[in-house]
This record gives C-alpha cells, sequence and structure tokens, in this order.
C-alpha cells in the first residue's frame, strides 16, 4: 500500500488489528488509554474514520447475522501490511510540526514590548500547567504498558524543552533593547 494513512486512520487501524472492536469499543479505548493527548480524533469522527479504512480494504465489517449486535471492524491481510509499514514510516520519519508559537514569533514586532512579553509569560505559565495535567493523567493511568508510558513521558519532555526555550527567551528579550 502507498497511500499514507492519516494519524487517526493510523490509529484506529492499530486497535482494530489488536481485536476486532465497534465503534463505541474504540471510542472507550482511545479515552482510556489517553490517546487523545497524542491524536487528534473526536468521537464523531471514529465511524467516518472506520468506513474509509473499509472503503480502503484495510478492515471489513461484520455484523453477526440475525442479532441487534453492532457491527464489529476486523483487520484484513492488506491492514495487516499497512499498519506495519505506516508503523515504521511513523517510527522513522521526521515531519516538522507548526505551532502557533511561531507566527506568534514571526510578528514580534508588531507588539509592544510589555504584550509581547505577557504573552510568552501567558504561554510559559499555561506549558507549566500542561505539564501537570499530563503528569496526572499519566499517574491515574498507571500501571500502563512501557510503550504507551514512553508516549507521556515524550509529551512532558517536548513540553519542558518549550519551557527551557520559553525561559532563556524570556531572558534575552527582557534584557535586550526593544527593536522598533
Amino acid at each position: 500500500m502507498s497511500e499514507s494513512l492519516t494519524d487517526s486512520e493510523l490509529l484506529v487501524l492499530g486497535l482494530v488489528s489488536e481485536m476486532p472492536r465497534h465503534g463505541y469499543e474504540l471510542e472507550q479505548i482511545i479515552e482510556q488509554r489517553g490517546m487523545r493527548e497524542w491524536t487528534q480524533i473526536g468521537f464523531s469522527s471514529i465511524y467516518f474514520v472506520l468506513g474509509k479504512l473499509e472503503k480502503k480494504g484495510l478492515v471489513t465489517a461484520e455484523k453477526p447475522a440475525g442479532t441487534k449486535a453492532k457491527k464489529s471492524y476486523l483487520m484484513t491481510e492488506a491492514g495487516q501490511q499497512a499498519l506495519i509499514t505506516q508503523t515504521l514510516s511513523a517510527l522513522t520519519t521526521v515531519r516538522p510540526t507548526y505551532s502557533s508559537l511561531l507566527m506568534g514569533m514571526i510578528h514580534w514586532p508588531a507588539l509592544q514590548r510589555e504584550q509581547a512579553l505577557d504573552a510568552l509569560n501567558q504561554r510559559n505559565k499555561a506549558i507549566q500547567e500542561e505539564i501537570t495535567r499530563i503528569e496526572g493523567i499519566q499517574l491515574d493511568q498507571q500501571p500502563l504498558p512501557d510503550h504507551i508510558d514512553t508516549l507521556f513521558d515524550y509529551s512532558i519532555a517536548q513540553l519542558k524543552s518549550e519551557a527551557d526555550w520559553l525561559q532563556k527567551t524570556l531572558d534575552y528579550m527582557t534584557c535586550k533593547p526593544w527593536n522598533t
């Protein structure tokens, strides 16, 4: 399969690979594992994603005959190959991220000194709160499988790295003459 999967498609495909699941069950797993901390997927889009995966031949839907049971989705052989290929690609490929912070820094000169420094201080505070929030989720979810625990560690490390950068930038911009 040469077509790349979106992050949401890869997430859902991976969860279906564990065992056949229906949409509501996928929502519960996503919620229980805290997966929305690193992937944007809403409850309503789970069924949309399942439909896309089915059209691509990566999953099939089964509904037990003569019952009111929900459709369960199972991974196909093509789905298994796509999961392996896309997982390897996700682990080896560096993709740029576009933070709103970058757009703010590009337009830094449009702000007054106090506005700009206050904005960075507010962001710094928000990052500290986010670190505390994610650490709390990680702790509440214990025990987690090692590969899931490392996802929380990665998110926290990214936030701490940004917090370090913010503090250095604040220190520098506070002492530096203002560009007008």
